[in-house]
């Protein structure tokens, strides 16, 4: 039996000021988490497009870009479309955490706040890619196939002869009938 290898979850923290970004990556390095940083948008981007991060926590206040139009970013590109994100800013009106909600956010923190309560919602949210998956054969090349094409329309033929490969069968079993009556 192979055993299991432990997936470690990466998590980008965006944010400009140093002291904030070192009390997160402690917290989160201690907690079992890899931590990526990334200190404005454009690295911000380069990074979760080229890493792929499990989660990203970001700031809202950042020196070259409006906070909406990166979650907004974020949020249009489909290769990272479905990173969960968690806001997190010295912001706390309402209207804020409102507008970060409506624009993406899957979490929203207040500046100053409690490591402990920010570990708990980052595992909160990654919770559901915790838990391994078992597939068989069968599935995971279903599972492959789709991913492979993904945003196409896959016909019902197609996935029976790619993933089950009925047209091999077919011709197998032609084949078979045609020499046994020879």
């Amino acid at each position: 039996m192979v055993p299991k290898t432990r997936v470690i979850p990466k998590i980008l923290v965006v944010d400009d000021q140093l002291d904030a970004v070192e009390l997160i990556k402690f917290n989160l390095k201690g907690a079992g988490y890899e931590v990526i940083t990334a200190a404005d948008v454009d690295e911000a981007l380069k990074k979760a497009r080229a890493l792929l991060p499990n989660l990203i926590l970001l700031d809202l206040i950042l020196p070259d870009a409006d906070w909406l139009e990166v979650c907004k970013i974020i949020r249009r590109d489909a290769r990272i479309s479905a990173i969960p994100i968690i806001m997190l800013t010295a912001k706390a009106a309402e209207i804020d955490r409102l507008l970060g909600l409506e624009f993406g956010a899957d979490d929203y923190v207040t500046k100053p706040f409690s490591p402990r309560e920010l570990i708990l919602r980052v595992k909160r949210l990654l919770r559901t890619d915790a838990a391994p998956v078992e597939l068989t054969a069968t599935e995971f090349k279903l599972l492959t196939v789709l991913a492979q094409r993904r945003g196409r329309v896959q016909s019902r033929e197609r996935l029976l002869q790619n993933v089950w490969e009925y047209d091999k069968l077919i011709t197998l079993h032609f084949k078979l009938k045609w020499w046994s009556r020879r």
